[in-house]
């Protein structure tokens, strides 16, 4: 396995050792491995080619959605549900370290529910999971088996079924908001992974830091490099195989 500076993944590896109450806060990069697209790299969803009118930040806004649901559930059915995706070495280690008594939260922007197919319990979905749905009218709820069998969901009231996912324009849960930031200023390990820290109000969440050091693991620089103990610019996948294998062997 080659990483780009051993060194410093070391670093981290130690970091976790001493460490008893992690966090982990991560984006569409850390669901990569699993065949699942990012954002904003050079081959995310962003910036590939696609045979719609509107550009993907349009297609996944609220007022998008209200207007034009067929549209939306096209590219939605297209480009945001990989049902087939399995967990990568990334997620593993995170359950690995929730098993282990080391890990106490997962906060993720991601919608894919990978976190909780590798065997975290306590995970907090930002931005919502597309295994979740309801009805705009009624707010009834449904599965993701009635988004993927109709062009536009209804539900027996008549009301557009809506997945639990937060575009753009719509805000936060706030009660996800609330546990993350508590978890956040308890913990003595923040790692952010697999993020470009771009999309705010995640991105503010890096501020709730009290004691704990920050740890930024991503292929790509972010602007908030500067306020991080520690920058490892690797593949995710890598740099947390390497760990848990060195883990694993100290168990033993």
């Amino acid at each position: 396995m080659s990483l780009k500076d051993i060194n410093k993944v070391n670093e981290l590896y130690e970091l976790i050792k001493k460490s008893k109450n992690i966090v982990f806060f991560g984006g569409a990069g850390v669901s990569v491995g699993s065949g699942i697209p990012d954002f904003r790299s050079a081959s995310g969803i962003y910036n590939s080619n696609n045979n719609y009118l509107f550009s993907p930040e349009d297609i996944l806004s609220r007022s998008f959605f209200d207007k034009y649901p067929e549209m939306f559930y096209k590219f939605y059915k297209e480009k945001m549900i990989y049902l087939n995706a399995l967990p990568n070495d990334a997620h593993v280690f995170l359950s690995f370290l929730e098993k282990s008594g080391k890990l106490k939260a997962v906060i993720t922007q991601n919608i894919d529910g990978l976190h909780q197919k590798a065997g975290n319990k306590n995970v907090y979905e930002l931005h919502g999971t597309i295994y979740k749905n309801y009805c705009i009218n009624c707010l009834k709820d449904y599965d993701i088996d009635v988004i993927l069998e109709n062009n536009i969901p209804k539900c027996s009231c008549g009301g557009i079924i809506k997945p639990k996912v937060v575009l753009y324009e719509e805000s936060l849960d706030d009660d996800v908001i609330y546990k993350s930031i508590n978890h956040i200023r308890e913990c003595d390990l923040f790692i952010i992974g697999g993020t470009s820290l771009a999309v705010y109000p995640a991105s503010s969440l890096v501020g709730f830091v009290e004691k704990g050091k920050i740890v930024i693991v991503n292929k790509d620089k972010t602007s908030y490099d500067k306020y991080a103990d520690l920058v490892i610019d690797d593949d995710i996948c890598k740099v947390f195989k390497y760990i848990q294998e060195r883990l694993e062997e100290g168990i033993k």
